[in-house]
């Protein structure tokens, strides 16, 4: 099986050769993909080299599946490309999310709709990922009426100069600056750029995907992103309101037995998720689980998982193994290995 990753030399892209290779996903040959700067430097994959490719190139080389993290003017204008050739195309840009022609997928909710006719699937954004991992399990038990999102983003979303711009300040440098603002010591409410609306790119993605992703047009969600001085992942404090009233232990016990989840929830002992404990894991974690007390049938929660694993390249790569074992990939000509 021939996959190509494209923007493999990027931080998300080096993130998913590293998990390609840890879930020993069934590789005969990798093509490391990126822009021309980069063509002909080596990318490693399972201890051996391999030289960048160019798209077109990549295109040529007709990949069974190509992964997508290369942004979304890229994605609009290569991944048609791709698919053309016979490539299925899983992409983790904003590109082809919201497009009704194309499935968003989160493997563990609803890979179930994906079809052999699928040559592009998108790969949510990292923030409603783990969101609605959460959302899923309960919205079927319970049904959610609202849902109140405030995320508290590392700086590893916005890619490798905002960590660089984080580090320089940390060791008093000067350096190119990926923030309107310093963000070490800081917390900068600005995820993405202003709509007119006044919210973010960011906050919308947070409204919009899940509607699409747990198929209810009728959730109201309402979203402020917030960017904050950490580099091993995403956080998120989660306000859910239910149509039906709920019992705390039967919460818990519903999100323990959900796959992809692992509960941290125990104040008694200090038990709660943070990125730092998140980082290089592929779990959404969930802790301080607890009844709004200002109104009924609510609950609050704090989830965290690291962005640029769940929340990008294992998403990706899951999809991608859902793809094979079911026999979707190239008209069912793959064998899962």
């Amino acid at each position: 099986m021939k996959i190509a990753v494209v923007g493999a030399t990027g931080m998300v892209g080096n993130i998913m050769l590293k998990v390609l290779a840890e879930r020993n996903f069934p590789v005969t040959e990798i093509i490391p993909v990126a822009s021309e700067k980069s063509v002909g430097k080596e990318i490693t994959f399972k201890g051996n080299n391999f030289k960048v490719v160019g798209l077109q190139t990549a295109v040529e080389m007709t990949p069974d599946i190509a992964i997508f993290s290369a942004g979304g003017g890229t994605s609009l204008e290569w991944a048609p490309k791709f698919a053309a050739a016979g490539t299925t195309v899983i992409d983790n840009s904003s590109a082809w999310r919201m497009n009704p022609n194309h499935k968003l997928i989160v493997p563990e909710i609803n890979a179930n709709q994906l079809t052999a006719e699928d040559k592009i699937i998108a790969n949510p954004n990292c923030s409603t990922i783990q969101m609605v991992l959460v959302m899923d399990p309960l919205h079927k038990k319970y049904g959610i009426k609202r849902t109140i999102v405030s995320t508290y983003q590392s700086t590893t979303g916005t890619g490798v100069k905002a960590v660089e711009q984080m580090e320089n300040e940390r060791n008093n440098t000067a350096g190119e600056m990926a923030y309107p603002y310093p963000i070490d010591k800081n917390c900068i409410p600005h995820c993405d750029v202003f709509e007119d609306n006044g919210y973010t790119k960011e906050e919308m993605k947070l409204v919009n995907e899940p509607k699409k992703i747990l198929g209810d047009e009728n959730l109201k969600i309402t979203a402020t992103a917030v960017r904050v001085p950490v580099v091993g992942g995403h956080s998120e404090a989660l306000n859910i309101e239910f149509d039906n009233d709920f019992d705390l232990a039967e919460i818990r016990k519903v999100l323990h037995e959900t796959d992809g989840i692992t509960l941290q929830d125990n104040t008694d002992t200090n038990t709660y998720p943070m990125p730092l404990y998140a980082a290089d894991k592929d779990d959404v974690f969930v802790g301080r689980i607890r009844r709004d007390e200002s109104q009924p049938n609510t609950i609050n929660m704090w989830v965290v998982t690291d962005n640029l694993r769940k929340g990008a390249a294992t998403n990706a790569i899951q999809i991608a193994e859902y793809l094979v074992e079911n026999n979707l990939v190239n008209n069912g000509k793959i064998q899962h290995a």
